[in-house]
């Protein structure tokens, strides 16, 4: 698990770092920081999508992951957390008495708890759905090599600067769930590994990486897409992976 504890103190020390750079910027300088955020996410996202093996796979469990991801709503759970996480860990705010007082407090008030609902749904999407999280997980479980995650944590860090400086708080809070996903995988890795292959891999990967592409569409506000909603699709793309061969076996033997 120590691993895990640097990759989460990275992105904390790196949201602290954008955090204080921020207050130093303009609002069009802010502007630009979060532009390059959303080129950057595109770039990582398109070098993950080309991984995929089958472009089949990749089509259907993005499709289904965002019907069932909808259905189930996500995204909105992910923001419900993060505005959550923003009431317990904020000053009380003014009554609705006091707010009229002073003109909008009550509506800067709801801004900054969507900035910071949305800054910890694309942080927490973009630092655990690559597959630098799963291999070096599995890494440092079984093997007790750390070089991957540790790598991870790097890349983390100079993002979670970035996207802290355009989006605020927030992306702080993404280490919460980077501990929990990362963690399970670390605890679980010596029943999971037998099972993930390089193939499994790359279309986990290919998957992804078309959903960072969707957060770097957001931060470029080209157009407003939930990803959260996508995250089934990782779960889809690996039973296709599995499932798959094993009915091809099946039918074969007939």
């Amino acid at each position: 698990m120590l691993a895990v504890f640097v990759n989460c103190g990275t992105v904390i020390l790196g949201s602290i770092f954008g955090l204080l750079f921020s207050k130093k910027f303009t609002d069009e300088l802010s502007d630009m920081i979060q532009t390059a955020c959303g080129v950057i996410s595109v770039v990582i996202g398109l070098q993950m999508a080309f991984k995929y093996e089958s472009i089949v796979y990749l089509a259907l469990s993005l499709i289904i992951g965002a019907i069932i991801g909808y259905a189930i709503d996500i995204d909105g759970a992910i923001l419900r957390l993060g505005g959550w996480l923003q009431k317990v860990t904020s000053p009380k705010k003014k009554t609705a008495v006091e707010g009229d007082l002073f003109g909008s407090d009550i509506a800067l008030d709801e801004q900054k708890k969507h900035n910071f609902a949305y800054a910890f749904l694309n942080a927490s999407v973009l630092f655990c759905v690559g597959a630098m999280t799963i291999i070096g997980s599995f890494e440092a479980g079984v093997n007790h090599n750390y070089t991957i995650i540790f790598t991870k944590s790097i890349l983390d860090g100079f993002m979670a600067i970035s996207f802290a400086a355009a989006m605020g708080v927030g992306t702080a809070f993404s280490a919460i769930l980077i501990l929990l996903y990362q963690g399970a995988l670390t605890l679980l890795s010596g029943v999971l590994q037998p099972y993930v292959t390089d193939n499994l891999l790359n279309e986990i990967s290919a998957c992804g990486g078309a959903i960072i592409v969707m957060i770097g569409i957001n931060l470029l506000g080209l157009k407003k897409i939930k990803t959260a909603n996508f995250l089934p699709a990782l779960v889809i793309e690996v039973l296709f992976v599995i499932c798959v061969p094993l009915v091809k076996g099946l039918f074969a033997g007939f």
